[in-house]
């Protein structure tokens, strides 16, 4: 038979750990609340985003081509003519030599411009050709898994953006050509003294009309500003260190244009030259400018439209991604909280490819792991957290 002083004892014992567990269970620091992520994978996009404009890829300049009375223009900015209409007639005025010598030397040179737009359309042609040689190439090395899925359709893309080039050369080998029957027609004109008749060298649409009244004009000045309906380009301004990322054939989409769904375009040509721009912040920038095709009709974007615009310069399928709101920085690496049975669990992260929203995994995490996005500066390793 126990006596009552060890009952007391054990008592007292069991009491005091019961009292034990509860101040450990009562202090213990409240889990850290935290926003969480699951990572997974998917289409991973890298894109280089700036303000660009929709811009006519052929403009005319409508000048006149003598010294004289130019009568009222009855075309408004939106009309379509078609090629030959008449757009704007001068009467002349009685010629010196000086100005009859300077006629015939704008016939000379409408003749030269014809012949340089005729090797433009060979050179064109030569482009396409070869263009089309290296998408058959490209694609027979798709064919046997020796380029990618992208490299070919950079392929592709070139070809088309030739073929466009081969047509824009050739629309400006007509133009060319009216320019020289026009020249020629005007000289004939000024010797009988005869009104002249400026036509338009394309079917286009009138952009711009410069001289709208009746007044003298003189050789040269500008008339209206026309444009073919069928092509425009979107120009887009880039940081010269983002220009030098940017290839040949890349997709852009053109969003924030005020309409629905973006608009697709290739990358035509980046400049070679750059400029210098100020920043809203009063910085002096290195630009350059990057023209795309439009892939499809514009709708009703025109001419001079303001527009944003995403050039894809990398893009993989099934890739595993992290928020970027998850990375920090933890000495030379980058890191990621885990969470792992309600505690934070450090990781070491290697990290690919990344966007203004995710990055490519390349070691340290795995699919389906939850990590702490824009974790605190105040969370330390093992320590206790809580979804939010």
């Amino acid at each position: 038979m126990k006596s009552p002083g060890k009952h007391r004892l054990w008592f007292g014992a069991a009491a005091a750990l019961v009292l034990a567990l509860v101040s450990v269970y009562v202090f213990r620091p409240a889990p850290m609340i935290v926003d969480t992520a699951r990572i997974g994978r998917g289409t991973l996009r890298v894109t280089i985003d700036e303000d660009g404009e929709i811009r006519a890829h052929d403009r005319y300049v409508i000048t006149a081509p003598i010294t004289g009375r130019l009568l009222r223009v009855t075309l408004r900015e939106g009309d379509h003519v078609r090629a030959g209409q008449v757009v704007a007639v001068l009467v002349p005025v009685p010629m010196t030599p000086g100005e009859s010598a300077e006629q015939q030397a704008r016939v000379e040179a409408a003749e030269a411009s014809y012949r340089e737009a005729q090797a433009r359309v060979d050179h064109a042609r030569a482009d396409l050709a070869q263009a089309r040689r290296e998408r058959e190439r490209g694609q027979a090395m798709f064919d046997i898994g020796g380029i990618s899925k992208q490299s070919l359709e950079q392929f592709r893309a070139a070809e088309t953006s030739s073929a466009s080039e081969l047509e824009a050369a050739r629309a400006r080998e007509r133009s060319a050509a009216a320019e020289v029957k026009a020249a020629t027609a005007n000289l004939k004109a000024l010797e009988t003294g005869h009104p002249v008749q400026v036509r338009a060298p394309v079917d286009a649409v009138l952009l711009r009309v410069d001289e709208k009244s009746e007044r003298v004009a003189t050789a040269g000045t500008p008339i209206m500003v026309l444009a073919d309906p069928s092509r425009y380009e979107v120009v887009i301004d880039v940081l010269s260190t983002d220009a030098v990322k940017i290839s040949t054939g890349m997709r852009v989409s053109v969003e924030d244009w005020g309409g629905g769904a973006p608009i697709d375009a290739r990358v035509r040509v980046v400049e070679p030259g750059a400029f210098t721009k100020t920043s809203a912040l009063g910085v002096d920038e290195q630009r350059v400018h990057v023209v795309a095709d439009l892939a499809g009709s514009p709708g009703p974007l025109n001419d001079g439209y303001r527009v944003h615009g995403r050039i894809v310069i990398w893009e993989r399928p099934d890739v595993l991604s992290v928020p970027i709101g998850a990375l920090f920085r933890c000495g030379e690496r980058w890191c990621a909280f885990v969470v792992d049975q309600g505690r934070a669990v450090l990781r070491v992260v290697d990290i690919g490819q990344r966007n203004a929203e995710a990055a490519e995994v390349l070691d340290g995490l795995r699919d389906r792991d939850t990590v702490v996005v824009y974790p605190p500066s105040t969370l330390t390793e093992n320590a206790r957290i809580r979804p939010r």
